[in-house]
């Protein structure tokens, strides 16, 4: 890769003919004067068209000959402009080639446009004009033309997209790295800038620091709605852990063990708290994640959708997209046209009403999944408590029916990627990481009955005042002000839809697990009747019986949605025999769980526990329920309390599924209760279009 530094190019102005006309007249100079060739555009024109013709360079290096001389201080960067706009127009093309259906083609040229413009230092050329102003001593820095800004940056991007190595030789100059977030303060940048400091980011070795952004809290205080949901494509990449691999030596014994050994908080971490010592950062995600959209009506609205969905397949439309919007004129007020500048553009109201939703719908899956990070991380009750404050559950609660699960969804028209396997269309993502937040939200704290609204509150008191039984304190403290509106609260609207959903769907793993972490923690008798009056119990079964269910990760989900449901609560044993009614039924249950032990230890051992309570409270509960009379391996549940006792806690956010369209769902480790369980991978990053 050619460099910038080294001596002034021989030719820098004058006349054409005062410059060496030959290679071997350049290298003589140099002996005398010292300065030798540091680019390759300083050969000279006759030589580079020459070997442009054989090398098929296009008239790159001739047109970064004359970028170079036309771009140095002080000079006017408008005919540097111009010969940029040429070049960029080469590249885009070939960027474009290669996150489409060309990619494959276009990956095997030999020397690429964009590999020629990085080996004759156009991306170092790039990076000294971009910071140029930086290197003054004025105190009133000079401002560059906008749109050659632009430009700059889109190239450096078809850069990385195209030419191996760019984006990491970029991500190693840190000082180029923050240089990029003082250009967000431009909206007419920002989306480019943006979009460079993601692909950055996403293969920098050592994690930024967001502390070391100036001012980056009025900058983050600066973003409109639409540029703080973006905004959060950065952001992802500086709160989530780095991806530790899979091995065995990663468990989540050893994760424990690392983590008594590093007393000091991460650089995520330390990232983490900077965002929330930023004024009004979660209230605005609250906002951006409960914001209403119109619904969609119509005919062909599947369709339509569909088509989007493949329109969609790679971050340059979204991008394109985006540029539309920003591209509005500047309005004067903030909160306002933080809330209806996207929604009253008129560019806006050219696209159709599906690519409104797809475009919300986007947005909002950035938003959940930093929400998300941040209820994971070391500042939960902190977090919590802002969210509960900000109504963030009521707000999703009232989008749920015609947003997050419409009833005319495009679940069952998944559009795939470059891997089949993947459901990674928009809504699909947004769907997967609703669910997840959910289960991060809930689990083993006391917050989660604000799922719930005053009339189910008020069903869980009546359910501990006829057991007898006292309230759980958690209940008993919930501010009924922050609960859910409506006729159902968010727990019993995913208990719907769970019950809906087709046997093959990916949602029921998801479902499973946001609904078991309501149940997490301590047991509490009136959580787990809240949930077998609404028939959870006879679904359970029905998917593990009579369904047909072949997947191993749904099993297990439900497998232990069953074991939490069940434990230490003698009528669910009873429910659980009045379902399993016949030899055949119980011998199927039975031999789902001998197929799959790594898969069920976790309900075995319940029912082991269970039987050992029940039998020290009464005399005999083995006629209660068939499966207090099989013998689970003669297991022991002395043994059983001591091996729980030394299990860790699952962790609440494993798996990860946050990037729209371009990171697919992940799927929890099968095995992710046991010690031997492989670590989620989270901070994980791919790009569908460059696999």
């Amino acid at each position: 890769m050619a460099t910038l530094l080294g001596s002034e190019s021989p030719c820098t102005g004058g006349k054409r003919r005062n410059c060496h006309s030959n290679i071997v007249t350049k290298f003589t100079a140099s002996k005398i004067t010292g300065q030798g060739i540091s680019r390759g555009t300083q050969l000279p024109v006759g030589l580079l068209q020459e070997r442009d013709k054989r090398a098929k360079w296009h008239g790159i290096p001739v047109l970064l000959q004359k970028l170079y001389e036309s771009s140095h201080p002080n000079s006017d960067l408008s005919h540097a402009h111009s010969f940029l706009k040429v070049l960029s127009s080469q590249l885009s093309m070939e960027a474009m080639s290669f996150v489409t259906e060309d990619r494959k083609t276009a990956q095997e040229s030999t020397f690429p446009n964009t590999h020629t413009f990085d080996l004759f230092g156009g991306v170092d050329l790039l990076v000294e004009i971009l910071m140029r102003p930086t290197l003054t001593m004025q105190k009133k820095k000079p401002k560059m033309n906008d749109d050659l800004v632009k430009d700059c940056l889109s190239v450096l991007y078809n850069c990385c997209i195209c030419t191996e190595g760019v984006t990491k030789s970029l991500a190693a100059r840190d000082d180029f790295v923050l240089f990029l977030f003082t250009l967000m303060t431009n909206k007419k940048t920002f989306l480019q800038t943006a979009t460079l400091i993601e692909d950055i980011l996403g293969v920098k070795k050592e994690m930024i620091q967001l502390e070391g952004i100036p001012n980056l809290s009025g900058l983050v205080q600066s973003f409109d709605q639409q540029q703080l949901a973006n905004f959060c494509r950065i952001l992802s990449v500086t709160i989530s852990e780095p991806d530790v691999g899979n091995d065995d030596k990663h468990t989540l014994l050893a994760k424990n063990a690392q983590q008594k050994r590093n007393a000091s908080p991460s650089r995520a971490e330390v990232n983490q708290v900077t965002l929330l010592n930023i004024p009004g950062f979660i209230e605005r995600l609250c906002k951006l994640a409960t914001r209403k959209v119109s619904e969609a009506t119509g005919a062909n609205f599947l369709q339509e959708l569909e088509d989007w969905y493949t329109w969609l397949d790679n971050a340059l439309v979204l991008d394109a997209l985006m540029q539309m919007a920003t591209e509005e004129p500047e309005q004067s007020s903030t909160e306002s046209s933080d809330e209806s500048s996207l929604a009253t553009s008129p560019l806006r109201h050219r696209l159709p009403q599906s690519m409104k939703i797809v475009h919300e719908i986007m947005y909002k899956v950035e938003v959940l999944y930093v929400l998300c990070v941040l209820l994971m991380g070391r500042q939960r009750n902190q977090v919590h408590k802002m969210l509960a404050e900000f109504r963030l559950i009521p707000g999703l609660n009232n989008l749920f029916d015609k947003l997050i699960w419409r009833k005319y969804t495009a679940s069952n028209h998944v559009v795939h990627g470059q891997n089949e396997n993947c459901d990674c269309s928009p809504e699909i993502s947004f769907k997967i990481q609703f669910l997840r937040l959910l289960q991060s939200f809930s689990d083993h704290h006391e917050n989660k009955y604000l799922l719930l609204n005053s009339q189910e509150l008020n069903e869980l008191s009546a359910i501990s005042m006829k057991a007898n039984i006292p309230e759980v304190e958690a209940l008993v403290n919930t501010d009924r002000s922050l609960v859910c509106d409506g006729k159902k609260g968010l727990l019993t609207r995913i208990l719907t839809v769970m019950k809906r959903e087709p046997p093959d769907s990916s949602f029921r793993f998801w479902q499973a697990r946001a609904v078991e972490s309501f149940l997490r923690g301590a047991t509490s008798y009136a959580d787990q009747m809240f949930l077998l009056k609404r028939g959870l119990l006879e679904h359970i079964l029905f998917c593990i019986i009579d369904s047909g269910c072949t997947s191993r990760d749904v099993l297990q989900s439900y497998f232990d949605l069953l074991g939490e449901l069940m434990k230490f609560n003698i009528d669910a044993f009873k429910r659980f025999n009045k379902y399993v009614n016949t030899p055949e039924k119980f011998q199927t249950f039975l031999t789902q769980i001998n197929s799959s032990l790594v898969d069920s230890n976790m309900l075995v051992r319940c029912i082991v526990l269970s039987l050992d309570r029940f039998e020290s409270q009464t005399e005999d509960v083995k006629g209660e329920c068939e499966l207090f009379k099989h013998q689970f391996g003669d297991l022991d549940a002395g043994q059983e309390k001591s091996k729980i006792a030394l299990l860790p806690q699952r962790p609440a956010g494993e798996g990860v599924c946050r990037k729209v369209p371009r990171l697919p769902a992940q799927q929890l480790p099968q095995s992710a209760a046991l010690l031997a369980a492989p670590l989620p991978q989270q901070g994980q990053r791919q790009h569908l279009s460059r696999e």
